[in-house]
């Protein structure tokens, strides 16, 4: 054999050598870059394993893919813990130099108005205003029967003439009669008031001077109680909350009851106004000063609903009374009614321009 042909071998054999090894690793390559394989983790091999119901539930329970879903009701949660805007305005010229705040909550846009929010803030006697909170619930529970409400007067002359006789509920109420309202809250009970009070989340809550003995302007019984200049406190801004728990669209209470309530709330003397206000005026004094005047309520316009309360304090050489603070309450209302409308009314014609563009 020629020397050039054994060569010729020797090189042929040596470059199918070549060509067999690459073979073979092209078996454990598919590229460039080794391919690591893919591990089945527990929860795959768990889950293949599940009865298809037990899959589904887990399924509904992570969202599915991969992906996590807020239910209706965590939902609910977060919209409901979404804090209330607070914008503080100049109504100083409603006040003409008496001590006082005004609240205007908005549930629509979960904003209030406030004007003097220190004083908005702190919590005063609710005085007859407190009556809306008793009515309410001596007829929730049946106490109070519209229909059938008189109660017998004692014969105790008193310094409203108004109350020297027998009175049903609408008169009680309109009236603010103390005697009447002091039996009322006596039928209701300490233990319910207080169960009632705790739900509203009325001021602190505290009943704890049930027959009123910490009053410094009164000591007949049938006229004093926790909630005339004693005990229980609570702020403007939180009268206004209070009247939305109420009132509004998730109110604990009956529709019955509601109406019966704002039946006797309604202002008779509206003004030229689609407005309607409904209310409770409040006044308590101290060593024969008037300490606290109040208007609280909510006020129904054209499908929008406002809450309202207005607070007047001890102020010298001023008309500080429970009808001045209804005065007040009224005419900022109306204003703010007003300034809702156009709002709402301004908002519409953007929209639709922008629509139109």
């Amino acid at each position: 054999m020629r020397k050039s042909d054994k060569i010729y071998k020797i090189f042929s054999c040596v470059f199918l050598l070549i060509i067999l090894i690459l073979a073979g690793c092209s078996k454990q390559s598919t590229g460039p870059y080794d391919m690591q394989p893919v591990q089945e983790s527990d929860d795959i091999r768990q889950e293949e394993d599940l009865p298809e119901k037990e899959l589904s539930a887990k399924e509904s329970s992570t969202g599915g893919l991969g992906t996590e879903e807020t239910s209706a009701e965590e939902i609910g949660e977060r919209e409901e813990a979404v804090e209330p805007t607070i914008m503080e305005v100049d109504w100083s010229d409603y006040f003409d130099g008496i001590n006082g705040a005004a609240v205007i909550y908005d549930p629509a846009e979960n904003s209030f108005r406030i004007y003097n929010q220190e004083l908005a803030l702190t919590r005063r006697s609710p005085c007859s205003t407190f009556k809306i909170i008793s009515s309410l619930i001596a007829l929730e529970k049946g106490i109070i029967e519209p229909d059938d409400s008189v109660r017998t007067w004692s014969g105790e002359v008193f310094w409203n003439e108004e109350w020297n006789k027998d009175i049903d509920f609408p008169d009680a109420f309109h009236a603010s009669c103390v005697w009447y309202f002091r039996k009322v809250i006596d039928d209701i009970g300490k233990d319910a008031m207080q169960e009632e009070l705790n739900r509203l989340q009325y001021g602190n809550c505290d009943i704890s001077d049930w027959k009123g003995s910490l009053n410094t302007n009164n000591n007949n019984p049938s006229l004093t109680g926790f909630w005339i200049e004693s005990s229980l406190l609570i702020s403007p801004k939180e009268q206004t909350e209070v009247m939305e728990r109420i009132f509004g669209s998730n109110t604990d209470y009956s529709e019955e009851t509601l109406n019966q309530l704002k039946q006797v709330m309604l202002l008779s003397e509206q003004n030229e106004t689609e407005v309607s206000v409904y209310g409770k005026t409040g006044m308590g004094k101290a060593h024969g000063i008037v300490v606290d005047s109040w208007f609280t309520g909510f006020a129904d316009g054209d499908d929008k609903r406002i809450y309202f309360c207005v607070y007047l304090g001890e102020t010298d050489d001023a008309n500080v009374s429970s009808a001045k603070a209804r005065e007040i309450a009224v005419e900022i209302v109306e204003t703010t009614m007003d300034d809702i409308e156009n709002l709402i009314a301004l908002k519409y014609y953007m929209k639709n321009k922008q629509f139109m563009e």
